[in-house]
């Protein structure tokens, strides 16, 4: 965590034949060597589940008692949990991005950190799991800004890196090894009884990967559990329209809101001078925080509303020429 502490999540046995486990929580100031005293959970005795450390002091995690699942926020470095969540029974979502530079303002991974962004707004808005995000996988020798020049040159690389020699797999052959892992990632999901399974691209070119694993999972017999896959800008197109972009005001507002402390618009040169790797309709200078979240609000409204319609009418969108329709709901 950011002052320096490691926490543990864990179960510990019960001593009593008969009793349910419990759920502790731990810390430790020197890089676990040490571990304070444990922290009891009255009430969670399931085994935690996607720790993680969202900032400011904000942990959370997945776990539950003996009849069901709660998701768990402590505001103070895990001392103290007072913010129980109930978690529905709903979809799973999966996260996909990549490592693309997106301007020297923005991290590497900004698509990834964006898309596990908006899948855990989703999640906290109307229930669900948020499966870790996938960073790696998709065709580095198609639609990724890392091949262009100027780009190369910007992240002091040898252009050489990204010669197809380079490569073990061609184009065609890395863009199938994708399909196939996103289609066993969605049946794994299945197998664990999840109704609807959506997959979330941070980066725009994955959204035809992310579709074409859809359609053929919902296309094959005996499937129990829908597939869906939505990109942020696509999703809320009627009320900004043709505002998405690359490492422009958009993504880099999302990333403000997200992840702050991974942003420096200091790094900007002034207006209207152009960004390597970065462009759209709303210059990076111009990025908020404020418009950030009101961008995830959006995005996060409209997609929870898709889930839930599919939830509840899972026969309207099985099919080929089902799979795809959005709106349904309203």
């Amino acid at each position: 965590m950011d002052n320096g502490e490691v926490i543990l999540a864990a179960t510990a046995w019960p001593l009593v034949a008969g009793n349910p486990e419990q759920t502790l929580i731990a810390v430790s100031d020197d890089g676990g060597a040490t571990w304070g005293e444990y922290i009891v959970l009255d009430g969670i005795h399931q085994r935690p589940m996607m720790l993680a450390y969202l900032g400011h002091g904000v942990v959370t995690f997945e776990s539950g008692d003996t009849t069901r699942q709660v998701r768990l926020y402590s505001h103070d470095y895990g001392r103290t949990w007072d913010e129980r969540v109930a978690v529905p029974p709903a979809p799973d979502g999966q996260p996909l991005g990549n490592v693309e530079w997106h301007g020297i303002h923005n991290p590497l991974g900004l698509d990834t950190l964006k898309a596990e962004g908006i899948a855990v707004a989703c999640a906290r808005k109307g229930g669900g799991l948020v499966l870790p995000p996938l960073y790696y996988g998709e065709c580095r020798l198609e639609a990724l800004r890392d091949n262009y020049p100027p780009v190369i040159d910007a992240m002091e690389l040898p252009a050489e890196n990204f010669e197809p020699g380079k490569m073990t797999f061609s184009a065609t052959e890395q863009i199938l090894n994708y399909q196939k892992l996103l289609l066993h990632i969605l049946d794994e999901v299945q197998s664990l009884g999840f109704e609807v399974g959506v997959l979330v691209p941070g980066h725009g070119p994955l959204l035809a990967h992310a579709r074409s694993a859809v359609l053929l999972h919902n296309c094959r017999a005996n499937k129990k559990m829908l597939a869906w896959a939505f990109y942020d800008d696509c999703l809320v197109r009627d009320k900004y329209p043709d505002l998405g972009d690359h490492g422009g005001g958009w993504e880099t507002s999302l990333l403000m809101a997200l992840h702050p402390e991974t942003v420096d618009l200091d790094l900007l040169p002034p207006e209207p001078e152009k960004v390597v790797g970065a462009d759209g309709p709303i210059p990076p200078q111009d990025a908020s925080a404020e418009f950030g979240r009101e961008i995830l609000d959006a995005v996060a409204e409209t997609a929870v509303a898709e889930v839930r319609h599919r939830l509840e009418n899972p026969r309207c969108y099985f099919g080929a020429d089902r799979s795809f329709d959005e709106g349904l709901w309203k």
